[in-house]
């Protein structure tokens, strides 16, 4: 019904953009109604005047209609060949965030597959020429956000971008990454062992056809949807114009959140941030928790336990826990272990894990040895 094979093929009609394109799939409830429709038919569409919905359908009867269909067989052929699929906005796997969004694209090209954790995702952005400060925040949040379980988004730059990817996928984590070319055109050439490690283990999205040339008016538009895909994104370090700035104002259009690392007043790199800042624009973080304390209204129950820290097998979650004496109870066993080891493994403060823990001993659901051990009852 909904058809990439006729998407592609429809968004080769001059007059048919975007947003046009899936007004009209989304009027007539699938691609091949299209081209069976009367031009008055098409008028009836929102935001399509009666001589707009002429011209339509005289280009869906010409001879252009031929050269649209030979474009979406060729492009099919590529994207086959590279391992990749379409995903179309109708489709149950497109992103529910990214559909949120003013302009969603109408079809995604995609390398890797989305999982519903997908849904659970910050984006990771900032310049392309980090200080040693930047590259290490990069490396420490994107480590820490994949190990309690959240997606890093990013767009696969050099610079934040790269070290973010690395990072969670380094971490254990997923990531998704979105470019600004085609699939198969490799931008920037040095990530090509990024690109498919990110395809093995994650996803690659891109709105561009295969065989787009990375070009500068591409990547605007693309940071609209590492954003969209986000419940918030997190700038490392920018300076006041750029690639992050843009995705920082994507966001706050898409009344998703904001966090901003403060960096050194003197840097251009940090003025980004720091305005964001001081214009309440962003909020302050100085760590992960203070990301998903933020978050916690639109986490799921049990949210934010270490990866790989699983419960016991046959275990029931205990109820009416916050969500950071869920995730200190997460990583007890039944095993005694020391505060100073839970702490890590929780990505919490020892002292944030020692209160909790006594809340969870007074629920009598922890029980406390000599030695600052810990253990589940």
């Amino acid at each position: 019904m909904f058809s990439a094979f006729d998407l592609l093929v429809l968004s080769q009609i001059p007059q048919i953009g975007a947003n046009r394109l899936r007004a009209l799939v989304s009027h007539f409830g699938g691609t091949s109604f299209v081209f069976e429709a009367s031009a008055r038919e098409i008028a009836a569409v929102e935001g399509i005047s009666r001589p707009l919905a002429s011209s339509i359908v005289r280009s869906l009867r010409e001879r252009r209609t031929a050269e649209a269909r030979t474009f979406a067989e060729r492009q099919l052929s590529k994207l086959n060949k590279a391992g990749g699929t379409i995903v179309t906005f109708w489709d149950q796997q497109y992103p529910d965030l990214l559909k949120k969004i003013y302009d969603p694209p109408p079809l995604l090209f995609a390398r890797g597959d989305y999982h519903e954790e997908d849904a659970l995702a910050i984006a990771v952005v900032g310049t392309r020429s980090p200080s040693a400060y930047g590259a290490a925040l990069a490396e420490e949040f994107s480590s820490a956000l994949a190990r309690r379980g959240l997606v890093v988004v990013s767009g696969l730059a050099r610079g934040i971008d790269t070290i973010a990817h690395g990072a969670a996928l380094q971490a254990g984590g997923r990531t998704i990454a979105v470019v600004g070319s085609g699939l198969d055109v490799m931008y920037p050439p040095e990530n090509r062992g990024l690109f498919g490690r990110i395809a093995g283990h994650g996803l690659v999205l891109s709105e561009y056809e295969m065989g787009a040339k990375p070009d500068a008016v591409n990547f605007p538009r693309r940071n609209r949807i590492i954003s969209g895909l986000s419940l918030g994104t997190l700038i490392i370090e920018t300076g006041l114009t750029g690639g992050a700035m843009i995705t920082a104002n994507a966001a706050i259009d898409q009344n998703r959140e904001i966090f901003a690392v403060p960096g050194d007043v003197r840097s251009k790199r940090s003025h980004g941030c720091n305005v964001l800042i001081k214009e309440g624009r962003a909020k302050l973080v100085e760590g992960v928790d203070d990301i998903v304390v933020e978050l916690g209204p639109k986490l799921p129950p049990l949210f934010g336990r270490s990866k790989g820290n699983r419960m016991d097998a046959g275990q029931t979650p205990p109820p009416d826990l916050t969500l950071f004496e869920k995730t200190v109870y997460d990583v007890l066993t039944i095993e005694p272990s020391h505060v100073d080891r839970l702490a890590e493994e929780a990505g919490l403060s020892t002292a944030d894990v020692l209160v909790n823990l006594l809340s969870l001993e007074f629920k009598g659901l922890v029980k406390q040895l000599p030695g600052k051990l810990f253990m589940k009852k």
